[in-house]
């Protein structure tokens, strides 16, 4: 049992010994990270080689325009203003934590931390990341819907079996039951703080511009850094095409919940492409180029700004 006669000194070593620790196992987890996949980026980068040097640059720009329309839809998703700078290396850091644990994890426990930090009560950071979230999905599904009436053919719905209909209706079924029970008034006040946080958002026209701009600049720019390797390898596919097939794969690679959707999108990203006609060893070469820009490059410097946000105690 802890003394309640600790002095404040003592209290402050404790905190620097432990944020220390984690910034240390944040440095090893980069390290390990960067050793194990080493391969994968050495063998992208000797095919990108011989690619476009431009459209790579391009795509690269895309790339570090994503951690700013990110920290545009948080800022949106929040009445008060955030530090700008604090706010866009959070969001480099949580898309680095992103591809270390599955299903947005990474992002979510980095972005929770740092409006934590800031001042909002939990309940209410949960809510602005909720809001954000689901902004970012509705913006996703209006690129996808627009793009699917400009490509018309592009996409196909699925045959779905009779008993994946019945078991997901199950589902449903055991959620609202469950939702009736104990937890009906803990989610009635959750759904009420969230429900709160879009009225206070949509009442500040510029928080509400930001936060529906950032999350459609968000998809928007995850899109080009695709069509930017894809023009740099040579693949014939317009780009309206490419951003769809993009925004499709990223979806459905979303039901599967890896860390970064690394393995599920890779997979979704190469069907979607040899499908749609490129040839199967330049289509891997765009995913595989996609990935170096957004996941591999930035990998260990995200991790380290991570550990520096720890340390300083932002997040």
């Amino acid at each position: 049992m802890t003394s309640p006669l600790l002095t404040r000194p003592a209290v402050l070593r404790r905190r620097t010994w432990w944020h220390t620790g984690v910034m240390l196992a944040v440095l090893l987890c980069a390290a390990y990270l960067g050793q194990r996949h080493w391969p994968v980026v050495e063998s992208g980068a000797d095919r990108l080689a011989v690619a476009d040097q431009g459209w790579l640059l391009v795509g690269a720009s895309a790339a570090m325009a994503t951690w700013g329309c990110a920290a545009l839809a948080q800022q949106g998703a929040v009445a008060e203003r955030l530090p700008r700078t604090r706010l866009v290396a959070a969001q480099f850091a949580a898309s680095a934590a992103n591809h270390v644990l599955p299903a947005g994890l990474g992002a979510g426990a980095v972005n929770l931390r740092f409006l934590m930090r800031f001042g909002l009560p939990a309940a209410r950071a949960a809510g602005a990341l909720a809001v954000k979230a689901a902004a970012g999905a509705l913006a996703r599904s209006a690129l996808i819907a627009v793009l699917a009436a400009a490509c018309p053919g592009v996409l196909r719905l699925p045959h779905v079996p009779v008993t994946a209909v019945a078991g997901v209706l199950a589902v449903l079924v055991l959620v609202a039951v469950v939702l009736r029970g104990p937890l009906r008034s803990r989610c009635a006040r959750v759904a009420a703080t969230v429900g709160a946080d879009i009225r206070a958002v949509h009442s500040r026209p510029q928080r509400a511009a930001a936060l529906w701009g950032g999350s459609l600049a968000f998809a928007a720019a995850h899109s080009l850094v695709l069509i930017a390797v894809v023009e740099a390898v040579g693949l014939p596919l317009p780009p309206a095409r490419v951003a769809l097939l993009y925004l499709a794969a990223s979806s459905a690679a979303a039901l599967l919940p890896t860390p970064g959707g690394l393995g599920s999108l890779d997979a979704a990203l190469a069907f979607a492409l040899t499908t749609s006609g490129a040839p199967a060893a330049a289509a891997a070469s765009a995913v595989l180029g996609y990935r170096l820009l957004t996941v591999w490059l930035p990998l260990v410097p995200g991790l380290l700004v991570l550990g520096v946000l720890i340390r300083r105690r932002a997040v």
